[in-house]
């Protein structure tokens, strides 16, 4: 019996930087990267795990006042309904994908599981003051 190794098919580009990873300062970290840690800690804060204050050089202020809102909301639906279980259990971002709309904005969709179910969150971000910042954010 051989051992086969396991190749890339030819017609599968290899990955090369994109203009999200290209220049300097911000414009050099991988959008990737940042909707990852964005989109985690995002759904950390509903599960009342991190406080929402981490995220506010990363969200907007819209963004940041909605995510309060919903957070505290599920704050006092766990207590209203005194559930024995939190509602949020163990996040982990399962895929990322970027869409390049220009230089400095960037959208993602970002796929979340946790132990009950899966979670769609979508996002804008764009480059403001050489940081990335979201600018519209989607939890379904």
């Amino acid at each position: 019996m051989t051992a086969t190794t396991a190749r890339r098919p030819t017609d599968v580009p290899t990955p090369t930087r994109t203009p999200a990873t290209q220049g300097a300062g911000a414009a050099n970290v991988d959008v990737r990267l940042v909707a990852r840690s964005i989109a985690q800690a995002a759904v950390e804060v509903l599960a009342g795990t991190r406080p929402v204050q981490q995220l506010a050089r990363f969200l907007d202020a819209d963004c940041y006042l909605a995510l309060q809102h919903r957070a505290g909301l599920t704050r006092d639906f766990v207590v209203r309904s005194r559930a024995q279980q939190r509602v949020h259990l163990s996040p982990m971002v399962r895929s990322v994908r970027v869409c390049h709309i220009s230089d400095e904005i960037h959208e993602a969709t970002i796929v979340v599981a946790e132990d009950l179910r899966c979670r769609a969150i979508a996002m804008r971000l764009e480059l403001s003051a050489g940081t990335w910042q979201v600018t519209a954010l989607e939890i379904g």
